[in-house]
């Protein structure tokens, strides 16, 4: 009854000619063979043929050594009536069985069990190829599983992390731990973002997914934890996002510009004007003092459009190297004897297309920075260049980035350094550190509108107590060689009686353009808008030599008067003046003839040369 009704299979057969002496119901069940049919059969012909001679030399082994009369071996193949293969682990005893020698085989079907061994080992495979950090704890928290992903993302082997408790060993946001196991066991599952620390001590930042799993029973066994590495996107999400913040601020920074450059421009021109007159030695000191605060406000106002807008200067291609050699000179005779003074780069040095003097106000403003950080303990201050090819991991990590050769300036300290907070607002306008009344908060922000400018990017390190390096990397065509800058211009000359029409809606400006021309030789004619000045150069357009004309007016506007009088004469000279000319209106005002630009605020000289320019027709492209 035993026989018959075990559910394993079980058979009998002969040791000496294989032969089936019974079977039980369920082989008959298993194999699909007939009772009749088994005991047709030996046990040869239910295994592959390439596995007969092998079950043949265990069994010589076994009964040749040590006369074993019980044994379990395997796994074996067996093949059904359907021809199915299946594997099998075999139980054998020896039994005599009616008098004759027999062998009791009890067969234990392996198949489901290794088909569920090849999809865990699969599944395994599968979770290691993931990209997340799959980690499975035990209730206690202590790690049971712990995959590729998550050796990948936090350094620490899987040999090494399994039966730590997680909390110890990744969990850097204690308070945090609690809200999570309260949604685990509350809810059963719970998501988020939490800060996890890595072997090597680094921060990282996850979204975690922890979900409550259950045995077949319904009761708590494990928690599943998959975590998603968020670093490198929240990293470049805070660039983005700085990113933005100056693009507006740089907006309203040109339209206050623009204002500014209107009531500074009268100033410098009727300083300019007065000085050339007779006045009490008292007066001569006021004036200086007056000419000085106006240029230094110009100077801020520069500043802030260069941030703004990038204003682009004249570019050549230069040697760096030279710039660095340079401001070496400069700062070994100014800065203090305390700060060490190092410089660094290779003989093959890329050049760089760039206007020099940004380039150079940009070494200026860092290496003051720097020395301000030293003071007055004193320290190194280093000056260094090197060649780099950015390729697209470093482009994904650096938005702005171009890919290729660049050329990376580096100004480094060993100062005070700065902390998190502040190194994410030193590139806002009127942002400082340093006393009321010592700094403007615009020379990090003028740094960064010119490298923008030349299609560059910037990189900080600093560290409370350890220094601050700048990297200011640069486009280059990758040679080492420079062509010598071309450094042209025709002494200033006095006018003879030339009539300029003056174009601008400011009255001021209007007033001290006219004395200015005047106390140079020049007559003058002013119109408030561009309607006004193209009826008047309409009457008058046979003595008219020189049109200057501001860009944004009302009822017609700079580019209107200029279309408008090219019409009725292609062959006056037209000087355009703005506070805020982008390139895109420059190269449309280039292709109308016109060849003389003037940035406001500027000085009498500079109008003076502008004319020159205008009134000599050899005279180069300007723009002052």
């Amino acid at each position: 009854m035993l026989f018959e009704r075990h559910p394993l299979p079980m058979w009998v057969y002969d040791e000496e000619t294989l032969r089936f002496l019974a079977v039980n119901e369920a082989a008959i069940d298993k194999y699909g063979y007939s009772r009749d049919e088994f005991l047709a059969r030996t046990t040869d012909e239910i295994r592959p043929p390439e596995e007969v001679e092998r079950v043949h030399a265990y069994h010589a082994a076994v009964r040749g050594t040590d006369g074993a009369t019980t044994g379990l071996t395997g796994p074996w193949r067996h093949i059904r009536k359907d021809g199915t293969v299946i594997e099998v682990e075999n139980n054998w005893s020896v039994l005599p069985f009616n008098g004759r020698p027999g062998i009791l085989c009890v067969i234990n079907d392996l198949t489901a069990r290794k088909r569920f061994e090849q999809t865990s080992r699969e599944q395994v495979r599968l979770l290691d190829l993931a990209s997340d950090a799959i980690i499975v704890c035990d209730l206690s928290g202590a790690i049971n599983f712990w995959n590729q992903g998550a050796e990948r993302l936090y350094g620490w082997k899987a040999e090494e992390a399994l039966g730590l408790q997680m909390v110890e060993l990744l969990i850097a946001d204690l308070a945090k731990l609690s809200e999570t196991e309260e949604g685990v066991r509350v809810q059963g599952e719970w998501n988020g973002e939490l800060r996890h620390k890595t072997k090597e001590g680094r921060m990282v930042i996850v979204n975690s997914r922890w979900t409550l799993v259950h045995d077949d029973y319904g009761e708590a066994k494990s928690v599943l934890v998959i975590n998603t590495d968020l670093t490198e996107r929240k990293q470049l999400e805070t660039q983005f996002l700085r990113t933005q913040r100056l693009e507006s601020i740089g907006t309203l920074a040109s339209g206050i510009a623009h204002d500014l450059n209107n009531i500074l421009s009268p100033i410098l021109m009727s300083a300019t004007v007065l000085r050339r007159s007779s006045m009490a030695p008292d007066a001569e000191k006021l004036l200086n003092i007056i000419e000085s605060s106006a240029e230094r406000g110009a100077g801020i106002v520069k500043q802030v459009l260069t941030f703004a807008r990038g204003v682009e200067g004249e570019r050549v291609l230069l040697q760096p190297k030279h710039l660095i050699g340079e401001m070496g000179k400069i700062l070994a005779q100014t800065f203090p004897r305390n700060i060490d003074l190092q410089t660094q780069f290779p003989p093959d040095l890329w050049t760089v297309m760039g206007d020099a003097t940004q380039l150079h106000q940009v070494l200026m403003n860092l290496c003051v920075n720097a020395r301000d950080a030293m003071t007055p303990k004193g320290g190194t201050l280093t000056l260094g260049a090197e060649n780099i090819d950015v390729d697209q991991h470093f482009a994904k990590m650096n938005p702005g980035a171009r890919l290729g050769p660049h050329v990376v300036l580096r100004v480094g300290d060993t100062g005070s350094g700065m902390s998190a907070e502040t190194l994410d607002k030193i590139f806002d306008p009127f942002f400082t550190t340093k006393e009321v009344g010592k700094g403007t908060g615009l020379g990090l922000a003028t740094v960064m509108g010119i490298v923008k400018s030349h299609g560059g990017f910037i990189n900080v390190l600093s560290e409370q107590g350890a220094g601050t390096t700048f990297k200011i990397y640069l486009p280059s065509p990758g040679s080492s060689e420079s062509s010598p800058a071309v450094n042209g211009g025709k002494p200033i000359q006095q006018g003879n009686g030339e009539l300029v029409l003056v174009v601008d809606d400011e009255a001021p400006i209007r007033e001290a353009l006219v004395q200015t021309l005047q106390d140079y030789g020049y007559r003058a004619y002013t119109a408030e808008d561009g309607s006004d000045a193209l009826a008047l150069f309409f009457q008058r357009r046979d003595e008219i030599k020189v049109v200057l004309t501001d860009l944004a007016m009302g009822h017609m506007d700079g580019l209107s008067l200029v279309r408008s009088i090219r019409k009725l004469d292609s062959r006056v000279g037209i000087i355009v003046s703005s506070g805020h000319l982008l390139p895109e209106q420059a190269v449309v005002f280039e292709g109308l003839g016109v060849k003389t630009f003037l940035d406001k605020p500027y000085s009498a000289s500079k109008l003076m040369k502008a004319l020159q320019n205008v009134l000599n027709p050899a005279a180069p492209v300007a723009k002052g």
